[in-house]
């Protein structure tokens, strides 16, 4: 696990030949179909000839909830050990790995006309207006939920406004023990200014492989909006408001750039969680042998 671009993707490929292993993507925009370069998607060379799953697997109209990615998890952790081989999960999703590990809580299903609302009030109001009234009803999910998670915020807020129960309400009480011996390694930087500079370079670097075509192969469908989730994928939204012609390329570049580093910040947050954690430096020259010795004792 660990933020993003922070090297997960070529350390997993070397542990995955040397201990007999398949890949499982833990990663919410991996899973859709003609969003490569955006994602940061592994191509055939970088997979290294290892199975990778849960990657191109949805049209960018669906969505692909939590659960689904919980349920269709486990049941490749279990085919993947059941052939004598070992799972190696990989991405920057926290929460998929905390409803892999902790649970996942029931929550009541979406509301459209609840949804209509909020997304009203967050047009009217504002991204702070929304987590203020959620800090108000549920202070423990304002305290979890970043003001610049809107997602997240309207659903803490339509969960509350179909059952009137805090959203946090529901998952203290879900607990899941997996049947397996878990190894968990995180690659990630010191200090996050180190990570700000690759992300500008990662992010320049998409646009000049074509990033922008893309995204506009997207939005020339007709079917596609900026509030799908494959849409709301950081660098794609403020490519699709370029697109709409809301911004120029320059306020663009920055702006994806800056939610980049966001994302990366709340990353940052998720792992300083994290337990019982073996943390690799990003470009250390010796990460493959610091895993294979933390994992000597189980062999």
């Amino acid at each position: 696990m660990g933020p993003t671009a922070s090297g997960k993707t070529a350390l997993a490929v070397q542990l995955a030949n040397l201990l007999n292993g398949e890949i499982i993507s833990v990663d919410s925009a991996l899973v859709y179909k003609g969003m490569d370069i955006g994602t940061a998607k592994p191509t055939a060379e970088e997979r290294g000839g290892i199975p990778h799953y849960l990657i191109d697997i949805l049209d960018p109209s669906q969505a692909f909830s939590t659960g689904q990615f919980r349920t269709q998890a486990l049941a490749l952790m279990a085919d993947i050990s059941g052939r004598g081989k070992i799972p190696i999960l990989v991405g920057g999703t926290f929460l998929y790995f905390k409803a892999l590990s902790g649970g996942l809580a029931v929550l009541p299903e979406a509301d459209p006309l609840i949804r209509v609302q909020l997304d009203a009030d967050l047009a009217q109001l504002g991204k702070m207006a929304l987590h203020q009234k959620l800090a108000q009803i549920d202070p423990e999910a304002a305290a979890r939920i970043h003001p610049n998670d809107p997602q997240r915020v309207q659903r803490a807020l339509e969960v509350f406004a179909i059952s009137g129960q805090p959203i946090s309400s529901f998952f203290k009480a879900t607990s899941a023990d997996l049947p397996y011996h878990i190894t968990k390694i995180a690659v990630s930087p010191s200090d996050r200014k180190i990570l700000h500079g690759i992300i500008a370079q990662r992010f320049q670097a998409m646009l000049d492989n074509g990033l922008i075509n893309e995204v506009e192969k997207l939005f020339n469908r007709g079917d596609l909006h900026e509030k799908m989730p494959a849409i709301r994928a950081v660098g794609y939204r403020q490519i699709w408001a370029y697109l709409q012609g809301e911004t120029d390329k320059a306020t663009m570049t920055e702006q994806a750039i800056a939610a980049t580093r966001q994302l990366a910040k709340r990353q940052f947050t998720w792992l300083r969680k994290e337990t019982d954690v073996l943390m690799l430096e990003t470009g250390a020259t010796d990460s493959l042998q610091q895993v294979l010795s933390a994992m000597k004792p189980l062999w």
